[in-house]
């Protein structure tokens, strides 16, 4: 397989991965460009392997983990008001949602990542280890710390609202 026809075949895969990553749509496109000009310098070496994919999303797991090791990238975001039409049961699942992606984005990094990576991208333990570079052990131990801590946190009371916008 080329490079071209790799990247065609995966690039919104792994946008994807990197939205859910990232949490931030442009900076997840900036990212899987990074990597997959990095990819396409060592595509001779990256396509010889049996998992081209599992080496290219580790990668890209990498890469996002240097890009908060760095002080220049601590930004700040705002959330930004969108009003869209919708059912009634649409707003709910959208809400339910969020709610628990917001909890998922609190999780420590590697327990976010092990989430993303089992629940998103579907992939089994073994997969998850070769791309974090660990045991399937540290795997199963990062995603039963990080639901222990979901169940948690979804089950505590939130604060009651005072009234104020």
């Amino acid at each position: 397989m080329t490079f071209e026809e790799y990247a065609f075949a995966r690039t919104s895969a792994l946008v994807r991965l990197a939205r859910l990553l990232t949490d931030d749509e442009h900076r997840a496109e900036d990212l899987v460009q990074e990597v997959l000009a990095k990819a396409y310098a060592r595509w001779g070496r990256i396509s010889r392997t049996d998992r081209p994919d599992a080496y290219v999303r580790r990668m890209l797991v990498n890469a996002h983990h240097s890009w908060w090791r760095r002080r220049s990238s601590r930004e700040v975001s705002v959330a930004a008001v969108t009003d869209w039409a919708g059912a009634a049961d649409e707003a709910a699942v959208v809400a339910e949602r969020d709610a628990l992606w917001r909890l998922v984005r609190e999780l420590p990094r590697s327990q976010r990542t092990v989430i993303v990576l089992r629940y998103y991208e579907d992939l089994d333990d073994t997969s998850i280890a070769e791309i974090l570079a660990c045991s399937a052990g540290t795997v199963r131990t990062h995603a039963k710390r990080a639901l222990a801590t979901l169940r948690k946190r979804q089950e505590a009371p939130t604060p009651a609202r005072t009234g104020e916008f």
